[in-house]
C-alpha cells in the first residue's frame, strides 16, 4: 500500500496525527527533500528505508514503489504542505492505478495556511473578500491565460501566490494591471513555520524591496490583497445578538 501524505509546511508538529502515524509504521518513505523538514525522519522506523525524491525522476520513485510493493511493504510518499496543490501526485496516482497498486491520500496544511497563521490573518474578511484564490505566476510551467495573475487579480479577492518568489516584479507588474493598487496589503513568508520563517508585510508597489531587505528569492508565499490590512471589515453575522442561526435565536434586533 501506498500513503500518500501531506508533511505541512515545515513545523514537525504540523503534521497531522494520520500522517504520523503512517510515517512512524512505514516500511519505505520517499519524501521530498527539498522542501519537506527532514526532522520528520526521526519518526520512521530505524530499519525504514528512506528515499530523498530530490534526487529522484518519477520513473526512480515507481521503481522504488514498485520493489516495495512487490515486497509486501508499507510505503508513504511525503510531500511537502499539502499534496493536492502543486504536489504533482496525480501523474503518479496514474501510473499506480496503471499497475494495479493500491494507494490512498492524508492531507497535509498547506503554506498559505501556515503562512496565515504565522501572521494571525484572517483571508476571509466579511465587506473585504470572501475568496481565497491559490494561484502561481507562469514561469517554466506555464498558465492558463485565463488564470493569469492579470486576470485573477480582477476578482480583488485574498489571493496566495505559490513557486513566485523569483519573479516579484512581473508579479507585482500583472496584479497592478489587472486591477489591484499599488498600494493594496501585500506579505512574504519565507518558510512558513519553519526556525528560519522570515515574515515582512509590504505593499504590491514594494514587493521586490520587501524581498532584496530580507534576502528573500524563493521558498516564499506571497500573500495579497485587502484583509491582510484587517481593517474595515464587517462583523460576522454567526456572533451578532442580532442574526438567527439554527443554534440560537436572535437576542435583540439589528
Amino acid at each position: 500500500m501506498v500513503h500518500f501524505v501531506g508533511a505541512g509546511p515545515g513545523a514537525v508538529d504540523l503534521i497531522t496525527v494520520r500522517g504520523l502515524k503512517l510515517l512512524k509504521q512505514a516500511d519505505v518513505i520517499i519524501y521530498a527533500g527539498s522542501l519537506v523538514n527532514p526532522e520528520l525522519l526521526n519518526e520512521a522506523k530505524k530499519e525504514a528505508r528512506i528515499h530523498n525524491s530530490a534526487y529522484m525522476t518519477l520513473e526512480e520513485v515507481m521503481d522504488v514503489i514498485r520493489s516495495a510493493h512487490k515486497e509486501g511493504l508499507e510505503i508513504v510518499r511525503l510531500h511537502t504542505g499539502e499534496p493536492s496543490i502543486y504536489g504533482a501526485v496525480r501523474e503518479q496516482m496514474d501510473l499506480l492505478d496503471s499497475e494495479g497498486i493500491a494507494y490512498d491520500s492524508t492531507p497535509g496544511v498547506s503554506a498559505c495556511f501556515g503562512a496565515a497563521a504565522s501572521l494571525n490573518l484572517e483571508y476571509t474578511l466579511p465587506g473585504i473578500s470572501q475568496t481565497l484564490i491559490i494561484t502561481r505566476a507562469a514561469g517554466r510551467t506555464g498558465v492558463p491565460e485565463k488564470e493569469s495573475l492579470r486576470e485573477l487579480a480582477k476578482h480583488r479577492a485574498s489571493m496566495a501566490i505559490y513557486l513566485s518568489a523569483g519573479l516579484l516584479d512581473t508579479v507585482a507588474e500583472e496584479l497592478t494591471a489587472g486591477g489591484y493598487t499599488q498600494d493594496t496589503p501585500a506579505a512574504l513568508v519565507y518558510k512558513a513555520t519553519w526556525k528560519e520563517e522570515k515574515r515582512v508585510l509590504c505593499t504590491i508597489g514594494t514587493l521586490r524591496e520587501a524581498a532584496d531587505s530580507e534576502g528573500i528569492s524563493k521558498t516564499a508565499v506571497v500573500l495579497v490583497g485587502d484583509a491582510i490590512r484587517h481593517a474595515a471589515f464587517e462583523r460576522s453575522k454567526l456572533y451578532d445578538p442580532a442574526f438567527t442561526t439554527g443554534f440560537r435565536k436572535a437576542s435583540k434586533e439589528g
